[in-house]
């Protein structure tokens, strides 16, 4: 595999000048851009990866396809939060990586797509998708709906499907049936459907929020492993997932990839080869941080709150905002039209958000509740002046 050119209008340095108008402020900025979560890690988390620094695992190499507890972490948690009952039943098997982006960005090479491939993704979307399709010298077709399959599956060379549910940035959730829909196109035209899922959990309906309030097992938004989706079959079918948002270990660098036992086999072995491994007393914190549900829970609850602070300030100044059906952000059209002339707006009373052109939408914005309580009420009180 090798590495192509690519062109993204995704550089944060784009915002430089907005950030210091903020800055001089008063009260200073309030950055609402970047999804970096503020959060302490879990103390389960830590404890995991002070008690592993002496282990085998340390000083030596540490397994590509992961320990056996972290591999058996993965499976439970896609049992008890996914409602995925046994991967290997369905022809699936899991490998960590580091972190979601990289596989994200590898996703086509390791599939070994290139020149004449076709990689299908939403028009609105994680600007990671479109660079990894470029990188692997394959060609993107951006779709309004991925799952108004009529918009690509007549389309030839298409050789893979980005799906992501809960959307970054637009927080929409896919039902089941949409997924399926997705999924039996895919097959018909022997593509394989990437499921970014890292924002599963953070779903914001009655059922989710009425399962963690009673202390319940999670409603996580539809899974494309699960069995009213794939058919209880995994063939040409790879979820993504995250730990960054769950539980607050961006910095630990902790994602996997769980699908197509056959296609996971092959990427792994490339993995191996160019050392994307996960350090191997990460593996255990990662591990512990699948395991403690209660934290998650913890977690969910306050970016719902800071969700709802969010949406209020938002309305307030002028914004038709509305609680996003999942996922961290608030995505909302530009008051002016442009997103560039409302982020110089915002920037006046020391806000920064995300503009929408960074994720193919230049009329909107995104707005992160990865800020600290005080910071997000702090900014919708500014919003409401």
């Amino acid at each position: 595999m090798g590495f192509e050119q690519f062109s993204s209008p995704y550089d944060w340095s784009r915002i430089a000048q907005y950030r210091r108008t903020a800055q001089a402020a008063a009260g200073g900025m309030i950055d609402l851009s970047v999804g970096s979560p503020v959060d302490p890690v879990p103390d389960s988390v830590r404890k995991a990866l002070a008690a592993a620094s002496a282990d085998p695992n340390a000083h030596g190499y540490p397994l590509t396809i992961g320990t056996p507890q972290l591999r058996e972490a993965l499976h439970t948690w896609f049992r008890d939060c996914r409602d995925v009952p046994d991967l290997e039943a369905i022809g699936a098997s899991v490998v960590p990586t580091v972190g979601s982006k990289e596989a994200v960005a590898l996703m086509a090479s390791l599939l070994g797509l290139g020149h004449g491939d076709v990689v299908v993704q939403p028009r609105v979307s994680y600007p990671t998708y479109e660079i990894g399709t470029q990188i692997a010298g394959a060609t993107v077709l951006k779709v309004d709906d991925v799952a108004d399959v009529d918009s690509w599956v007549h389309e030839p060379h298409v050789k893979a499907i980005w799906v992501n549910s809960p959307n970054n940035p637009t927080g929409r959730v896919l039902d089941a049936a949409a997924l399926a829909r997705i999924v039996d196109a895919a097959r018909s035209i022997d593509a394989v459907v990437l499921s970014d899922e890292c924002y599963a959990l953070m779903d914001w309906s009655r059922a989710s929020r009425e399962a963690v309030a009673h202390d319940q097992p999670f409603v996580s938004s539809p899974c494309a492993l699960r069995h009213d989706v794939c058919s209880d079959s995994a063939r040409n079918v790879l979820v993504l997932y995250s730990l960054s948002k769950q539980s607050n270990m961006a910095g630990y660098r902790t994602a996997a990839i769980a699908g197509d036992a056959e296609i996971i086999k092959t990427m792994t072995q490339l993995r191996k080869q160019i050392g994307q491994i996960i350090p191997g007393p990460v593996q255990a914190a990662m591990a512990a941080g699948l395991g403690d549900v209660a934290a998650v829970r913890t977690q969910y609850e306050r970016y719902r709150q800071r969700l709802g602070t969010l949406v209020q300030g938002l309305r307030a100044y002028g914004y038709a905002a509305d609680m996003p059906q999942g996922a961290l952000y608030v995505w909302v059209r530009a008051k002016s039209g442009d997103c560039w002339s409302d982020m110089a707006a915002l920037a006046q009373i020391g806000i920064i958000a995300s503009p929408g052109e960074f994720y193919g939408a230049p009329e909107y914005l995104r707005f992160s509740a990865t800020a600290i309580d005080e910071q997000i009420e702090q900014a919708s009180q500014r919003l409401a002046r």
